[in-house]
């Protein structure tokens, strides 16, 4: 998702909602029929102190239901299987979502596994000399602040340029940070590295966010959140240079983009695929 210049915002207490209509449609088209085919879906909202879901369904094309669970993240999680003689899997989710502000904290730990989980490096977000460079500029968890994580937040923004079709979903935050350009995901796995190095607890969240006069989106977005003592988490877009506020919806979390992607799994014998996304996010 592209980003957009934010409305300033002050911390007043003040707590703003909205009501958020979301409409996102994947279509993959295979050249050939799968000869099997299973994904997990995570892209079913859960209620929080952030959000609370008022309607909510999945509609299939090509594919079957078979199981739903809520993943060792929080997620909710659906297996569905492709069918048999099926070249075209849709999967379109719809519903109602009101929104609250609370300038960007979400609170207390929510999930089965342990904080210190989060502490942990992935394949995307192994350090480099780069990345240990930049987690140099902040202060260690010991001695958290804010508004050095805003500073982090500001320095990746200029050092990695917004750019799209420049980096692919297993592009690691290394490479994004060497090449001087990302996405909203690039800028968090950086983020994400940064700060697990000077140990802090954080993790991925991907989601949608409302812009204002834009209703058609091609992409889903993505933060970070950090857990700092005595406010928990607290979420960082690092692409737009704010907090998480009323205009974002939470779909799912973890530790990188792998462990809250809206699709994953596998299909044999599908010859080219072709995938089509399409996002609609209004007031």
């Amino acid at each position: 998702m592209k980003p957009y210049h934010a409305r300033s915002k002050k911390i007043t207490g003040f707590q703003a909602d909205m009501h958020l209509q979301i409409k996102h449609t994947t279509q993959f088209h295979y050249d050939e029929p799968p000869a099997y085919g299973l994904l997990q879906l995570r892209t079913s909202p859960i209620s929080s102190s952030a959000q609370t879901v008022r309607t909510w369904k999945t509609d299939l094309t090509g594919a079957i239901e078979q199981a739903r669970f809520i993943d060792q993240h929080g997620n909710q999680t659906a297996l569905i299987e492709v069918m048999a003689g099926a070249q075209l899997l849709e999967l379109t989710v719809s519903g109602d979502v009101e929104t609250h502000s609370q300038d960007g904290i979400l609170g207390s730990h929510d999930c089965a596994m342990p904080l210190s989980y989060y502490r942990r490096q992935t394949q995307l977000t192994e350090p480099t000399d780069g990345l240990r460079a930049l987690a140099d500029t902040l202060t260690p968890a010991s001695e958290h602040s804010l508004s050095a994580l805003h500073d982090l937040s500001a320095l990746i923004r200029e050092k990695v340029t917004y750019t799209s079709g420049q980096t692919t979903a297993t592009t690691t935050a290394g490479d994004a940070l060497k090449n001087k350009t990302g996405v909203c995901q690039d800028h968090s796995h950086i983020f994400l590295s940064a700060v697990r190095q000077k140990g802090y607890c954080a993790r991925y969240v991907s989601g949608y966010l409302h812009m204002d006069a834009q209703v058609f989106q091609e992409a889903s977005h993505a933060w970070a959140e950090v857990y700092l003592d005595g406010l928990g988490w607290v979420g960082f877009d690092i692409s737009n240079g704010i907090s998480p506020d009323e205009r974002y919806v939470r779909i799912a979390q973890g530790l990188d983009y792998s462990d809250a992607a809206p699709t994953k799994g596998l299909t044999l014998g599908a010859g080219e695929e072709n995938l089509i996304v399409a996002s609609q996010v209004q007031q």
